[in-house]
C-alpha cells in the first residue's frame, strides 16, 4: 500500500513541482486546489470566496476577538464584519456571526481525511500533514529553498519585477505561517513538526522528488 505523502511549501520554493512530480512517478493521485472546491461544495462557501481565503486568516487582532467572541453566548464574528458591527453583536448578546473561515478549514479537514482513506496519494498544502498525523502511512514533508531562489522562481513563473516578487514571497509566507500556527498551533517550518525537510536549492526539484522515493522506501520496508 503506497504512503500518504503530504507536501508543505515555502512560496516559490517548487513544492509544487515536487508533488505533481512525486505523485506521476508514484502513479497515484495528487490533490491540490482540487480540495477547496470540494470542500466548497461541502461547505456550501462560493468556490471564488473559498480561493481566494485559501490558507489565509485574520490578524492576531481579529483571532483574539473570536476568540473572545466564544465566551459570550449566540455571537460567531464573521470574517467580513467590521469592529463597529462586532461590538455591536457582542453588547446586543443577540446576533449570530459565523465564521466562515473556521467552516472552510474544518470542511477542507474533512474532505482531506476522506482522501486518505483512498489509499496511496499525494497531498500538497491544506495543513494536510497536521490532520493526518496520526495516520500510520503518512509522510510528511516540507519543501523549502533559498529566499533569491524563490524570488527567481516568482520572476520566471508570473513575470513579476524583483521587487513584486520579494514582496509576494514575503507575503504568501507570512499568511501560510499565520494559517498553520492558527489551527494547529505550531510552527510552520519547524523541523520537528515534519518527517522531512528539503531544500531544492540544494536538491533541484527532481532530487526532492528522488529523496522522497527513498525514505517512502526506507518506510515500506
Amino acid at each position: 500500500m503506497h504512503n500518504i505523502i503530504t507536501i508543505s511549501r515555502e512560496y516559490g520554493s517548487g513544492g509544487r513541482d515536487v508533488g505533481r512530480m512525486l505523485a506521476d512517478q508514484l502513479s497515484v493521485p495528487v490533490y491540490d486546489k482540487e480540495i477547496m472546491h470540494m470542500a466548497a461544495e461541502r461547505s456550501g462557501l462560493p468556490v471564488d470566496y473559498v480561493e481566494k481565503k485559501a490558507e489565509k486568516v485574520k490578524t492576531p487582532f481579529w483571532q483574539n476577538l473570536q476568540r473572545l467572541s466564544l465566551n459570550v453566548p449566540n455571537v460567531r464574528i464573521h470574517s467580513g464584519y467590521n469592529s463597529l458591527a462586532v461590538a455591536k453583536a457582542m453588547m446586543s448578546n443577540t446576533t449570530e456571526v459565523k465564521n466562515d473561515a473556521d467552516r472552510l478549514f474544518h470542511a477542507q479537514a474533512e474532505v482531506v481525511r476522506e482522501i486518505a482513506t483512498k489509499g496511496g496519494c499525494v497531498i500538497i498544502g491544506r495543513c494536510a500533514g497536521y490532520i493526518l498525523r496520526d495516520h500510520p502511512l503518512l509522510l510528511s514533508v516540507f519543501v523549502r529553498s533559498l529566499f533569491e531562489d524563490r524570488v527567481n522562481r516568482a520572476i520566471k513563473t508570473y513575470n513579476y519585477t524583483e521587487k513584486t516578487a520579494a514582496a509576494d514571497v514575503q507575503k504568501v509566507d507570512k499568511h501560510r505561517a499565520n494559517y498553520y500556527q492558527y489551527y494547529t498551533k505550531q510552527t510552520w517550518g519547524a523541523a520537528s513538526n515534519y518527517d522531512l525537510v528539503i531544500n531544492t536549492s540544494r536538491t533541484g526539484i527532481k532530487g526532492a522528488v528522488e529523496i522522497i522515493k527513498s525514505m517512502v522506501n526506507v518506510i515500506q520496508t
